[in-house]
């Protein structure tokens, strides 16, 4: 008996002193929300003065961390897609300038991690829902050759929608994907899940109205301009639902095609902002914001879920920008510009970022940061570990998530790109400007008579100066150069983290926005 009872207390004495293992942190489940054409000043978290009422908004931000010195990569939609997913800078690819169409060839090759396919590679199941815009590959009719276009009803001629679609999403690492091609205003207006069109195109509709707006071109009979936006954020909160007991998280890509043309916001919300129909429309994109927070916490993963939600630029002349601004209401702010432009309304945006058990609630951060980083904030929650060919212009943003993390800095410089291909680039509160003018769509635009006296680069110091107003260039010609070598740099090594030098992709044109590297 006395041997059983020394035995029994040894081996409780032995047990008991290992130590349990470690439990495993959960990794959170990731959502990105990204709004198209959506400006700095519509959202009065970040613009007190706005006139549209965005109180679902406002409350993600008041339960996360506001981030006021946030911008896209781009002031259009395309380049900023293509650096969110990547990593890496949008010029970097062989698109230089403009967008990419709804018939366009896929801009990210198989051969790039993106953010979904690092996740993947981690146990992430992955979603894409909503405007890809990146460029997809359609079947073409027996005996067609793909002719570049899109921009004119009769340039679909030739494809075959009957036909599986080649490079989608899907080949990019999301297991799910579901959207249509282009922006809502391009054609073919066909919802395409995971390779394959939902409905054959059977009629051709177009749109003539002031915001309602959209190109002529082949239509799905269950493509209802008016229902997408309600139609990608119902699927949404369904993949919410379905997925918020599995036990592998989830990254969810929620792409509106929203407030971007066409604006078109339902009978229920028509009048309701007191603005045009883009306040309207805001409105609407305000309440399903709510709805997702809500399901969030209905499903019991609010906790451990990151939340982000941006804009892939700035507010666009087609949503009335000027008459906004005579009704009291200022989409960019007190920044210059909007869409399209090198200046601040063209690429800073409202960024948002909510996880409950990482960001303290009520937060905001003042560091510069990118659309870019989204890349490596990703890797670096699922412990992926980025190669020399990963990511290479992304930062993440973990270290600033903990309110109480001082860095000394956070990156060396940003870079922003126009429409037209036109560079910028910010170092503190410096930002240099390489064209004349807005190297977008604000005067004075590129080629008008007005640049012809103008100097060659813009340089301002937005702690001064946020409406960019005053250029210093001719009296800061040192800080001028320093800028200009680092942009230098960041093309020639291609990247801008630290790492091995890399290559830009093959380019057959004149680059002539490099122009300051001949200098």
């Amino acid at each position: 008996m006395q041997f059983k009872l020394l035995l029994i207390f040894l081996l409780t004495v032995i047990f008991g002193s290992c130590s349990a293992p470690p439990t495993e942190v959960k990794r959170p489940n990731i959502i990105f929300i990204l709004a198209d054409d959506l400006g700095y000043g519509d959202i009065k978290a970040f613009n007190s003065g706005s006139k549209i009422p965005t109180p679902n908004i406002d409350q993600l931000a008041s339960e996360g961390m506001r981030f006021t010195d946030a911008h896209s990569t781009s002031a259009v939609c395309t380049p900023t897609r293509y650096a969110l997913l990547t990593g890496r800078y949008n010029w970097r690819s062989s698109l230089k300038s403009g967008v990419l169409t709804g018939k366009s060839k896929a801009l990210i090759p198989k051969t790039r991690t993106t953010v979904a396919s690092l996740l993947k590679s981690k146990g992430y199941e992955t979603a894409f829902i909503g405007k890809w815009h990146l460029g997809w590959d359609w079947g073409l009719k027996d005996g067609a050759e793909f002719q570049d276009g899109g921009w004119n009803s009769a340039d679909f001629d030739q494809i075959d929608f009957k036909k599986p679609v080649r490079n989608t999403p899907n080949d990019l690492g999301f297991d799910y994907a579901y959207g249509h091609s282009g922006s809502l205003d391009m054609a073919p207006y066909i919802y395409v899940e995971n390779g394959e069109a939902t409905a054959q195109p059977y009629k051709v509709t177009i749109d003539e109205g002031e915001y309602s707006w959209w190109r002529e071109g082949p239509t799905s009979p269950d493509f209802i301009h008016e229902e997408v936006t309600p139609n990608f954020f119902d699927r949404s909160l369904k993949y919410i639902q379905t997925k918020a007991n599995q036990e592998n998280p989830f990254f969810l890509y929620l792409a509106l095609p929203s407030p971007h043309t066409p604006i078109l916001p339902p009978k229920k919300w028509q009048g309701k902002s007191g603005l045009l129909p883009y306040g309207d429309f805001m409105m609407m994109i305000d309440d399903y914001i709510g709805k997702l927070n809500q399901a969030l916490k209905d499903a019991g993963i609010d906790q451990n879920t990151l939340v982000v939600f941006t804009s892939d630029n700035g507010c666009s002349p087609a949503a009335g920008f000027d008459k906004l601004i005579e009704m009291g209401h200022f989409p960019s702010s007190h920044f210059r510009g909007h869409k399209a432009d090198i200046y601040e309304g063209g690429h800073r945006v409202p960024f948002i970022a909510k996880w409950p058990a990482t960001i303290k609630e009520g937060t905001v951060r003042e560091e510069t940061i990118s659309l870019v980083d989204f890349f490596a904030t990703a890797a670096a929650i699922a412990k992926y570990s980025l190669s020399d060919t990963e990511g290479e212009d992304s930062y993440s943003l973990i270290p600033l998530f903990d309110i109480e993390n001082k860095p000394s800095s956070f990156r060396e410089a940003t870079v922003f790109h126009s429409i037209e291909g036109s560079f910028a680039i910010r170092k503190g509160d410096w930002k240099l400007i390489f064209a004349k003018g807005s190297g977008g769509w604000s005067f004075p635009r590129p080629g008008d008579p007005a640049e012809a006296d103008l100097p060659e680069v813009q340089l301002y110091n937005l702690a001064n100066d946020p409406g960019e107003t005053t250029n210093l260039e001719a009296a800061e010609s040192e800080r001028v150069e320093e800028l200009t070598q680092i942009m230098i740099r960041y093309i020639k090594e291609g990247r801008s983290t630290p790492g091995i030098p890399q290559s830009n992709d093959t380019y057959d044109g004149e680059w002539k926005q490099t122009w300051f590297m001949e200098r």
